[in-house]
């Protein structure tokens, strides 16, 4: 099978593994500490790949415009869905709220960029936010969870970091649609780091346990998802295959579930599974008229 059928089942693949690489990564480090190391090495290695390629940097007005994506694309949307998995949002949820990135675009797009939802789209968007409300609903009502803020704070920042990639995604579709790609993305990890160094000077001890476990989930960070993840990216705009990537987006939420069941043993709960339906079908029909634009970052 040639890799022109095959990359963007890979890409997905790819980005799903995000998920489980947080939580693996929240056992050995506090997640500002380590985005913000992982944001640094990715800056460094698109840099590198930049000299390699001899790209032309952009304007300006253009590089201000990648680092102010960025603060979204990477620095907000992972420093969010990071916390909230090391504060106990199970991989598998998160990986469901992820799902609303494409409905929460749909649903802002009308107002950024003017594009209006049809009957069926909007039927969509209800859908998804239904679905999620399914899967959330025992960790809402679990008894062990005396106080509710504790179970509804990390899910509410989790639905936040969603937010702020959307606004993000529709940002970069509006403004950054010229530019050398590699460029983009080293200027987008130095808007992350504008993010994440504070965060982690503010919040956090900077504890990052050095364990082989630990250097693993960051050097796959680094280079199966943000330098693998965009250079797939690459190549399949190259090859004309985003339509094909954006469609297998209905497979992320039971992929990331499925991920997190086998190592982390989450349950496949029946609001889990239920939830995961639900979510899909309204991804499907909110994205149905056209295909959804594919996000121009990798976890």
């Amino acid at each position: 099978m040639s890799l022109d059928r095959l990359a963007p089942a890979i890409f997905v693949l790819l980005w799903s593994t995000g998920w489980v690489v947080a939580k693996y990564a929240a056992i050995h480090s506090e997640p500002f500490t380590f985005l913000a190391i992982r944001f640094g090495l990715s800056a460094l290695a698109f840099l590198a790949l930049c000299l390699v390629l001899r790209v032309e940097w952009p304007s300006k007005r253009v590089m201000l415009r990648a680092v102010y994506s960025g603060l979204f694309l990477h620095g907000f949307y992972l420093g969010g869905l990071w916390w909230a998995i090391a504060n106990g949002v199970p991989a598998g949820i998160s990986g469901i709220i992820a799902a609303l990135q494409p409905l929460l675009t749909a649903m802002a797009a009308p107002l950024l960029i003017g594009e209006r939802l049809q009957p069926k789209q909007k039927a969509g968007l209800l859908l998804g936010f239904v679905g999620i409300a399914i899967a959330i609903s025992p960790k809402l009502f679990d008894p062990a969870n005396a106080n509710l803020a504790h179970a509804i704070v990390p899910l509410a920042i989790n639905l936040l970091a969603m937010a702020s990639v959307t606004y993000g995604t529709l940002y970069q579709k509006k403004h950054l649609q010229a530019g050398n790609l590699p460029a983009i993305a080293t200027l987008q990890y130095v808007g992350a780091l504008v993010v994440s160094v504070p965060l982690m000077l503010g919040f956090e001890r900077m504890q990052f346990d050095g364990s082989a476990t630990a250097i693993a989930a960051l050097v796959w960070s680094v280079f199966g998802l943000s330098m693998g993840g965009v250079g797939l990216l690459l190549y399949l705009i190259r090859r004309g295959q985003l339509s094909r990537a954006a469609s297998l987006i209905y497979l992320m939420p039971p992929t990331v579930a499925l991920e997190a069941f086998i190592a982390f043993g989450e349950p496949l709960t029946v609001p889990l599974v239920i939830g995961t339906i639900v979510v899909v079908t309204g991804v499907y029909l909110t994205n149905r008229q056209s295909a959804a634009p594919l996000r121009e970052q990798a976890q």
